[in-house]
């Protein structure tokens, strides 16, 4: 028996990522995300939009790769780590990565009581329920052990002021963290729509140029390198090899900034 599940806004975006992930594993395999895969063959929902949305696919996919990337070589060189995903949805990470001590997952009510029905939790990986606003530090048990803040898909979203004060929340229960943070271009805030979420009436609202932009915003938070999502493209459209070696390109494309506390 399929489940029917009932979302709008911007959590019914969550759907839309972990379909992109579970097609890509399915067809062209530029990623492996089985865990994606067994979620979308239980859902009783349709994704006629999703498979028509080229653009959202290829940008789901390039981010995994270089979220994947960058995570799993933070992983390595901090063992025992924890990790804390935000703004999680249906994200699959915590199932391919390994070296954590303790992932935590953290979204809104309505978007953990979808995920507690699919990816039900326990032992080293835990669900918070709440906001990336909220102070969610106090649901974290662990002390001075390295830790991992991952910001996905949810910048986009907000406004300066609620991106200041999640990094507030941060700052403040961590003394030292690392946040992988994905943003968007201002240009492309303005002009772009995603087909795939038109529907769910969700609306892209904020950009910023670059890391230098973005660490101007934050207090305590020095910025370390950037990438541009077109270095996970150029896995799987060879083109991209070439277009990534050009500022405009690159500039152009959603990045993931690595910025540093300390």
């Amino acid at each position: 028996m399929k489940e029917k599940i009932k979302l709008s806004g911007v959590p019914e975006t969550m759907l839309q990522t972990v379909y992109a992930r579970a097609k890509e594993t399915k067809t062209r395999g530029a990623i492996t995300d089985n865990k994606a895969v067994e979620i979308i063959d239980r859902l009783d929902y349709d994704f006629s939009m999703a498979d028509k949305d080229a653009a959202m696919h290829s940008g789901v996919i390039a981010r995994t790769i270089v979220l994947d990337k960058l995570t799993k070589s933070w992983l390595a060189k901090h063992p025992g780590a924890v990790v804390v995903n935000i703004a999680c949805g249906l994200d699959t990470r915590c199932y391919r990565m390994s070296g954590y001590a303790h992932w935590y997952n953290l979204d809104l009510p309505e978007t953990m009581a979808v995920r507690e029905k699919l990816l039900p939790e326990s032992g080293s990986i835990s669900q918070i329920a709440m906001s990336a606003m909220d102070d969610w530090g106090g649901e974290i048990g662990e002390q001075n052990v390295p830790v991992l803040i991952v910001i996905e898909g949810l910048t986009m979203y907000l406004n300066a002021k609620d991106v200041q004060q999640i990094f507030a929340v941060i700052s403040s229960r961590f003394e030292k963290a690392t946040v992988f943070v994905e943003t968007m271009n201002p240009m492309i805030v303005r002009r772009f729509k995603e087909k795939s979420i038109e529907g769910s009436h969700a609306k892209f609202t904020w950009g910023v140029k670059n890391g230098a932009a973005l660490s101007k915003l934050l207090l305590d938070f020095r910025l370390m390198e950037e990438h541009s999502l077109t270095e996970g493209m150029a896995e799987f459209v060879p083109i991209y090899k070439l277009l990534d070696k050009l500022p405009a390109v690159r500039n152009i494309s959603n990045k993931i900034i690595v910025l540093e506390k300390e």
